[in-house]
């Protein structure tokens, strides 16, 4: 998950699916790109001012 800060002073949050030695830069990247394709305020691009963290990986539904 990435929360990004925008200029309307919201916090946008995307969940970003990736592997787990993915960088935390390129899941950065993704949720602001998403974020900026979108018709919602502009978000911070200073990587510093995102809050990342991972959820707890449960069972698989693929058979």
């Amino acid at each position: 998950m990435v929360a990004l800060l925008a200029e309307d002073g919201l916090q946008y949050v995307y969940r970003v699916y990736a592997p787990g030695d993915a960088l935390r830069g390129d899941l950065f990247w993704a949720a602001f790109h998403c974020h900026d394709e979108s018709a919602r305020p502009r978000a911070c691009d200073l990587f510093d001012s995102a809050q990342i963290w991972a959820l707890p990986v449960t069972g698989s539904s693929v058979s």
